[in-house]
């Protein structure tokens, strides 16, 4: 299209070019013409009559040349016209297509773009990556367990040690015991029953030595 255009502008100056020569020529033959039918209305007047017909002869023949270059020159103007027409055709239709090639190349980039990403996205191996996120959940859920377990533990601690305590019984509760006659018999030498001793002195030197513990602890 381009060199289309180029051949037209050329084909349109040519002719311009010819018009304007053709019309220059045009104009100085009917300009000639129109002397001669003055100098022929000159010599009517003057009463020379030969002379008369001399100059009309003269601007006949100047005026079919005038007439004939006339022709060309109308040819010609529409001839340019047409090449002219068609020449700012040719140029809307090659800016039009320029645009379209600009256009083209952008979505043809976007379009490149678009499946780069797509065998890119395709590429990728989703799968492993499902694996891997199973993986990280289950390791989370075993800990998560394990956590739950000791929080258990530490509270089932606490609670046997309660229940120890109170098995075990304090002080108070032994002394308690003791005067009623419930305290296991001891093993030792000094919690010992004296034969032929009575009851109530066994248990004073019993308490007595639960004292001794008590102050020397």
């Amino acid at each position: 299209m381009q060199g289309d255009l180029i051949k037209m502008r050329q084909a349109a100056a040519t002719i311009l070019a010819q018009q304007k020569q053709i019309e220059t020529k045009y104009k100085q033959a009917q300009t000639t013409a129109d002397d001669w039918l003055r100098r022929a209305e000159l010599a009517v007047q003057k009463g020379e009559d030969d002379l008369a017909k001399e100059a009309l002869k003269r601007r006949k023949a100047y005026q079919e040349q005038a007439d004939q270059l006339k022709t060309q020159v109308d040819q010609l103007s529409v001839a340019s016209g047409d090449v002219l027409n068609n020449t700012r055709a040719l140029e809307a239709k090659l800016q039009e297509a320029r645009s379209k090639k600009e256009t083209l190349k952008a979505r043809a980039a976007s379009a490149k773009t678009s499946q780069q990403i797509q065998e890119m996205m395709s590429g990728l191996n989703t799968s492993n990556a499902v694996v891997a996120f199973d993986k990280m959940e289950q390791k989370v859920l075993a800990m998560e367990a394990q956590a739950e377990s000791t929080k258990m533990l530490v509270g089932s601690d606490t609670v046997d040690n309660r229940f120890k305590a109170l098995e075990t019984g304090t002080v108070d509760d032994e002394l308690a015991a003791l005067k009623r006659g419930m305290l296991p018999a001891s093993t030792s030498a000094a919690g010992s029953l004296p034969e032929g001793r009575p009851v109530q002195d066994a248990l004073d030197l019993e308490l007595e030595a639960l004292r001794r513990k008590a102050r020397a602890e």
